[in-house]
């Protein structure tokens, strides 16, 4: 039940429907039922033909489901898979399924190879979301903790991604980033950040320099999934005390060849 009154929240923000369970959302939730561990894609003829229901009614159910985030819709089978809003929202399908399960292995690849924390993250609201991380293997642990959000604007991650955005975005999400000193390091000049930031977007990568946390350098760079769209971020984290600044181009290529293998094994998939 507490599925169903979060997606019904979401229901009701995105389409303003009633307070009362209507025959839509009904219908709705019926159809999510089918998505199952068995079965976890479906096409729109064949869920109608399973249902017993109407094509046109299911394709327009279908439409407005992948439409809030519920469902997604890969554009190569045409077929629909439970979306990562049910992630968000607490609940039924989980990252670690559609996404994380396929990246976790290159995250262990990369940390052994670079002896660094290594995290993946996605760019919400502004705000890094820590999708998934792998401790050094030197045993120096880090507080970033999977399932919590940190300032974009002051982080390899959130950098990285920043500079990825449509300039409509970028201009939208300056303008709305309240830029807070955590360090020394910060930057606080909207006009400086954004110059690094189009900076980063020609280098390819972004390095935090102690502006998040005093002690720690980390070098990020984005994941592109096979319509070259940047989904996410990878990022290797440290000491400052352990940290080159002649290993950057080193710490990058290994980054970058990560990158490239989760873009290999996620396809057209888009948070």
């Amino acid at each position: 039940m507490a599925l169903e009154v979060q997606v019904l929240k979401l229901f009701k923000m995105k389409s303003g429907i009633s307070k009362s369970l209507n025959n839509s959302v009904a219908k709705a939730f019926h159809l999510l039922d089918y998505f199952n561990v068995a079965k976890p894609e479906w096409g729109v003829r064949e869920l109608a033909k399973e249902t017993g229901a109407n094509k046109s009614t299911t394709y327009r159910m279908l439409a407005t489901l992948e439409s809030l985030g519920v469902l997604r819709k890969d554009e190569i089978s045409e077929k629909y898979s439970l979306g990562l809003k049910l992630f968000e929202l607490g609940n039924r399908v989980s990252i670690q399924s559609a996404f994380v399960s396929q990246t976790h292995p290159v995250l262990k690849q990369v940390a052994e190879e670079i002896t660094e924390t290594v995290h993946l993250g996605i760019l919400k609201d502004n705000e890094v979301f820590m999708v998934d991380k792998i401790e050094s293997p030197k045993g120096l642990q880090l507080n970033s903790v999977i399932g919590t959000s940190s300032p974009a604007y002051c982080s390899g991650l959130g950098k990285i991604l920043l500079a990825h955005l449509k300039q409509g975005d970028l201009k939208q999400a300056l303008e709305s980033i309240d830029l807070k000193t955590n360090t020394e390091f910060t930057i606080t000049k909207k006009t400086i950040l954004k110059k690094e930031l189009e900076q980063i977007k020609i280098q390819g990568y972004a390095i935090d320099r102690q502006e998040l946390e005093l002690g720690l350098i980390c070098v990020a760079v984005p994941v592109y999934n096979q319509k070259n769209q940047v989904i996410a971020a990878l990022s290797a984290a440290g000491p400052s005390i352990r940290f080159q600044e002649e290993k950057v181009e080193s710490y990058v290529a290994t980054l970058k060849k990560g990158a490239r293998t989760i873009q290999q094994k996620i396809g057209n998939f888009k948070i």
